[in-house]
């Protein structure tokens, strides 16, 4: 085992931090726009310990059939503009609340009904919340 001294000398790393400015970031918010996603924030949750990504992007569709236009959009268009594919998603079937998950950034598709009984922004109570919306 090396010694706690050889940790000093490591290179720190070249990463740069994920922010709004991010190309991700701008992309996901520019697909929900397209297919007129509702009331839009970013939770930073770059701060949280317990926070297991850096934003979390919240937005809502009148409609199951908007929640899956918006969730498909955010993966085309991510994937075409950035070359990037989501981790995981998660909720298709209900299609109520859907979750693409990009590891740093995790986009909530909801229902109005499922936004509001969930109230991620409320439980998130500690991040720095922005909107979006035009």
């Amino acid at each position: 085992m090396a010694p706690l001294s050889v940790l000093a000398t490591r290179k720190k790393s070249t990463v740069t931090r994920l922010t709004r400015n991010s190309k991700i970031f701008k992309t996901i918010i520019k697909a929900i726009e397209d297919k007129k996603g509702e009331n839009i924030v970013s939770l930073d949750l770059r701060k949280i310990p317990e926070a297991m990504a850096d934003f979390f992007i919240v937005c809502q569709a009148s409609s199951t059939i908007q929640v899956r236009a918006i969730s498909d959009s955010v993966q085309d268009l991510v994937k075409t503009e950035c070359g990037e594919t989501p981790y995981k998603t998660e909720g298709y079937q209900a299609l109520q609340w859907v979750l693409v998950d990009y590891v740093n950034i995790v986009v909530h598709v909801m229902h109005p009904d499922s936004r509001k009984f969930y109230k991620l922004e409320d439980m998130w109570g500690d991040a720095v919340v922005e909107g979006h919306d035009k």
